[in-house]
């Protein structure tokens, strides 16, 4: 597994507005990393002052002093300069963590050369805990495989170093190797999981940064445009004639710039749109891309909204099937088809949309004319299949069932309920 930077594989964006101050300083933008680096540097700098005081303690077991105590400036300074170079994202590179590999490999191994046998009897090797911090390094970086892959090496380095003094493998070893793995395991686990909670807290923030926007331009629109279309669909509907068709397309314009600046997704559609081929709509937003998981049934029937169109949709995301969304959606264009074929132009039409948890129930109700009790039987006789396979046949096809409700002078109420 190769280490990639924390910065460039792990952390996310900064702000817009945050990014160019923290660029101009050199310095990281707040976040998970920025303390987790710091308490790294803490662990070091506090596990080298316990391998000053072991190595005080031992000072007669020593082979070679100078090898020793030149070992240990060698790990003050490494230690100095990762905290400075941790520090800094830019520099959290792939090579930075190999020579952090090296370093404390090395110092590991320079014990051999630098103690008596008794030494190891007494005490750990030189790096002791200090060496932890190499591991830590790599598992917020390359992650917990390849921490685990560091403190196994250690095990295999501390091994060598005890064969190469004549000592026999003892219970500490495989000890101190079980911490690495735990610290590494989960340290490389928590990095993991955090940094893609910072991910989605950034996300959020921006999204609530475009929402915040949206309303701003919102609050223009509806000032200055929206008031304009508005008076025009009224002045249209008085005046009649060609006027009143100014009218309609102005309130369908209106009824697509609420939508827009709603933050509802996809463009509105007029009742009587044709579904795609095969009977299913294809409508305009909702991409058709195979394999995804869910589709959401809110924003797909928002696509309805028009001048005679009122959708009432969850805010939230209604999830189901894609297959059942398109033959739901192509179901609803049906019933608003018949709307626009059989029902005067004035008439209203209101799509409610209720999630239910189990079930979702999609109702199409209009102020029309309404049906007469044998008109429907006299429909299916005629060879007219709009209510009978188009509507009622897809929601059978998907469990669910069809109650339609109407009454001559009192509108059509057409409510499908389909099982999640």
């Amino acid at each position: 597994m190769t280490p990639e930077p924390l910065d460039a594989a792990r952390e996310p964006a900064a702000p817009p507005a945050a990014r160019p101050a923290a660029a101009a300083a050199g310095a990281e933008p707040p976040g998970f990393s920025a303390p987790l680096w710091r308490a790294i540097a803490v662990f070091r700098a506090a596990s080298l002052g316990y391998a000053v005081f072991l190595m005080a303690q031992h000072l007669e077991l020593l082979a070679r002093p100078w090898a020793a105590w030149a070992v240990l400036a060698a790990m003050a300074a490494w230690t100095a300069a990762t905290a400075l170079l941790y520090a800094r994202p830019r520099r959290r590179t792939r090579g930075l963590l190999a020579a952090d590999l090296a370093v404390a490999f090395g110092c590991l191994a320079a014990t051999a050369v630098a103690v008596q046998p008794d030494y190891l009897r007494m005490a750990p090797p030189l790096t002791t805990t200090w060496f932890a911090g190499a591991v830590l390094a790599v598992a917020v970086m390359g992650g917990r495989r390849l921490a685990l892959g560091a403190a196994l090496a250690h095990g295999v380095v501390d091994i060598a170093v005890r064969t190469v003094l004549g000592l026999t493998v003892t219970a500490a070893v495989p000890r101190g190797v079980v911490l690495l793995l735990l610290a590494g395991y989960s340290v490389g686990y928590l990095a993991n999981y955090a940094s893609a909670a910072e991910r989605r807290l950034a996300e959020a923030v921006e999204l609530e940064a475009r929402t915040r926007e949206r309303e701003r331009l919102g609050r223009s629109i509806h000032d200055s445009v929206l008031q304009v279309l508005a008076m025009v669909q009224r002045r249209g509907a008085e005046a009649g004639g060609e006027a009143a068709e100014l009218g309609r397309l102005a309130g369908e314009q209106e009824a697509r710039l609420r939508a827009l600046i709603g933050g509802r997704h996809g463009p509105a559609a007029a009742p009587g749109a044709h579904a795609g081929p095969g009977g299913t709509a294809a409508p305009p937003g909702v991409p058709a891309a195979a394999g995804t998981p869910a589709a959401d049934l809110s924003a797909l029937l928002d696509a309805h909204a028009g001048a005679r169109v009122t959708v009432s949709a969850p805010a939230t995301e209604v999830a189901i099937a894609p297959q059942a969304a398109r033959e739901i959606d192509a179901a609803v264009r049906e019933a608003l088809s018949n709307v626009e074929r059989h029902c005067p132009p004035s008439t209203r039409v209101w799509l409610l949309v209720e999630d239910e948890g189990e079930t979702v129930t999609v109702t199409v109700r209009d102020d029309g004319p309404g049906i007469g009790p044998d008109r429907l039987a006299e429909a299916a006789a005629e060879g007219r299949m709009g209510l009978g396979q188009s509507i009622r046949g897809r929601i059978a096809d998907l469990g669910g069932t069809t109650v339609i409700t109407t009454a001559p002078g009192q509108g059509t109420e057409i409510e499908m309920r389909v099982p999640r």
